[in-house]
């Protein structure tokens, strides 16, 4: 019998314990950059991610006596709680008096006006180790704007809770834009602090430009193992759950599917009002700060419940789940209506769009990725600062 689920909570989902990494974050280890913020004026590139020990780090920099004159609010917002593309504003955060300056608006890098003032810029935000993740993107263009202003920055390093494989096509430049600047697969392997040293060795910013560069490392990262992010990332990633779906489930954002925006499991299920064919259903709504407007609303969809594959599998699966597109393309007679313009951009390149219209399969299209995935893994060797997989 076919389930209609409207509301339901997202289960509380753990990855296995045995696995889970002890780590001490980059901000955490306060004496290795609070000693290079004296007698500066900060500006601080941060969100709702950017803790220690559960303290927001604006406030445990203001109780050390750091003059944060300025914080810079990407995707999401500072309190990380506008969906996926919202224009952020600016405004004066009311607990602690700073001025909250939008960088993920008309514009996304910080411009000279907005960092008059600023010595020194420090950047701390959870990343999920995907390319289409924008918070790499506002890492680029602060680096970017610091360069032009020489204002050295300080990277904050974080776990990637998906650093323990790469997968995935590399994106070419043509395609290049907010949702993947870097020529670098889907899944990457990478921190944000690694990938600073790779934006800089690689001359990747604007006119090769080079950004003064310091990056305080994590304590106890196993790029191996588990790690639990301790607050979700961004309003549409809940759990432990979404957070390894995603890498997959974000390429189906440019096609005519559903991955949940406007439920209360997203990016853990996938269905479509025309997949009859399966017994799972959901309906998408309007959610506030979440989901404005989602693909199919108020339409009952067909499809999967990705929330029934155990937690644990899906850490150990290593790689992009190519099936479940081929599987979902290959139901709908319009094909033409299946593919969206965002998929390229998604995807890197055209060419995985293609494969998958011309009937290739998984491993054959996977296949297609592995000498570039050889380049990349040369090229990304000389910027790792933790222990390989």
């Amino acid at each position: 019998m076919r389930r209609l689920i409207f509301l339901l909570l997202a289960p509380l989902l753990a990855v296995p314990i045995a696995a889970l990494a002890a780590v001490r974050v980059g901000a955490e280890r306060t004496s290795e950059y609070i000693p290079l913020t004296y007698n500066k004026k900060v500006g601080l590139a941060a969100n709702h991610t950017s803790l220690v020990g559960g303290v927001h780090l604006l406030d445990t920099l203001r109780s050390q006596g750091v003059n944060v004159l300025r914080v810079y609010a990407p995707e999401h917002g500072f309190r990380g709680t506008l969906e996926a593309g919202a224009s952020v504003a600016g405004y004066v955060d009311k607990k602690s008096g700073v001025e909250i300056t939008s960088i993920y608006g008309a514009s996304k890098k910080p411009s000279r006006e907005q960092l008059s003032g600023i010595q020194l810029m420090i950047f701390d935000m959870q990343d999920v180790g995907v390319r289409f993740y924008t918070y790499l993107s506002t890492l680029h263009y602060v680096m970017e704007a610091c360069a032009e202003n020489g204002i050295p920055l300080i990277v904050l390093d974080r776990p990637n809770p998906n650093g323990h494989y790469i997968d995935g096509p590399v994106l070419e430049l043509r395609y290049r834009s907010f949702i993947g600047m870097h020529p670098i697969p889907v899944a990457h392997g990478m921190t944000l602090g690694e990938l600073a040293l790779m934006i800089n060795g690689e001359a990747w910013l604007k006119n090769g430009a080079q950004c003064k560069l310091t990056v305080v490392t994590c304590e106890g990262y196993n790029r191996a193992a588990a790690y639990n992010l301790p607050v979700k990332p961004s309003p549409n990633l809940p759990n432990m759950r979404s957070v390894y779906l995603y890498p997959s489930l974000c390429l189906f954002e440019g096609t005519i599917m559903s991955i949940g925006r406007g439920t209360d499991f997203p990016f853990q299920v996938l269905g479509h009002p025309g997949w009859r064919e399966k017994q799972f259903l959901f309906m998408p709504r309007s959610i506030r700060g979440v989901a404005q407007n989602p693909p199919h609303e108020k339409k009952t969809c067909y499809g999967v419940d990705l929330r029934e594959i155990p937690i644990d599998s899906l850490f150990g699966q290593r790689r992009l789940n190519l099936e479940r597109l081929l599987e979902a393309y290959r139901y709908f007679s319009s094909k033409g209506k299946f593919f969206t313009t965002l998929f390229p951009r998604l995807a890197g390149n055209s060419k995985l769009q293609r494969q998958v219209e011309q009937g290739m399969s998984a491993e054959q299209i996977r296949a297609s990725w592995q000498q570039d995935l050889k380049k990349f893994r040369q090229q990304r060797a000389k910027y790792l600062l933790y222990k390989d997989f």
